[in-house]
């Protein structure tokens, strides 16, 4: 009898879909893909070499980061990013990671403000290497410390919503060794605020790291 084929693996398929989900990402952020743009599932299954499964988790991936939604009859287009939008998404960023930033300098333990410390000790390396896609990563992973450290899941769930739908764009302008390097100044205003157990600069600096990332985002939008 012969042998049916095998079924991908999940985390095959969900490496699929979330490559294809920063590909789009990049393209509708870059403004490759145009507001209205129909993102057809057969068409980009054809496109990646992929079933529709992924495409679906994919889609998904960009309706809940709103950069695109799903309209009766129509399916999935891409949508108009204003610099409204992004105006208001960083402005509520900035008041959720202020807030996050005064409970964590209250409430971080010894322990999680010596492993913030040493990761910014890391970035600071990236940094000054040049290594973008490094110190994206450890970016996030440094905001969530933050965000965990304020041993609040309500806030920690909100905080980390409202980042994914950021996502994007606060990888583009982190892609600039110079961008880079004045994040990585910021950082050290944040850690000595939290290290200090500080609440009000902790509040403060993390507010004005938001509006410094807002500025360079819109500084590159056309």
């Amino acid at each position: 009898m012969a042998s049916s084929r095998p079924k991908p693996k999940p985390a095959h398929r969900e490496l699929h879909s979330t490559m294809i989900a920063s590909q789009l990402e990049n393209e509708i952020v870059s403004g490759r893909l145009k507001a209205g743009s129909k993102l057809d599932e057969q068409s980009l299954t054809q496109r990646f070499g992929v079933s529709r499964t992924p495409i679906r988790e994919a889609l998904h991936v960009l309706v809940a980061r709103s950069l695109a939604e799903r309209v009766p009859y129509r399916g999935v287009l891409v949508v108009d990013i204003t610099r409204d939008r992004i105006e208001q998404m960083f402005e509520a960023m900035g008041e959720i990671e202020a807030l996050c930033g005064r409970f964590a300098a209250e409430r971080m333990t010894i322990g999680e403000r010596g492993e913030l410390e040493e990761l910014h000790r890391r970035m600071n390396t990236m940094a000054a290497d040049g290594d973008s896609e490094a110190y994206e990563a450890a970016n996030t992973e440094f905001h969530g410390r933050i965000f965990a450290s304020t041993h609040n899941e309500d806030l920690i769930e909100l905080a980390n919503n409202l980042r994914l739908k950021l996502a994007p764009f606060r990888r583009s302008q982190l892609r600039q060794a110079e961008r880079m390097a004045r994040s990585s100044e910021e950082h050290e205003a944040v850690v000595s605020a939290l290290l200090d157990r500080d609440p009000k600069r902790a509040e403060k600096a993390l507010r004005r790291h938001l509006v410094s990332a807002a500025r360079e985002v819109l500084a590159r939008m056309p």
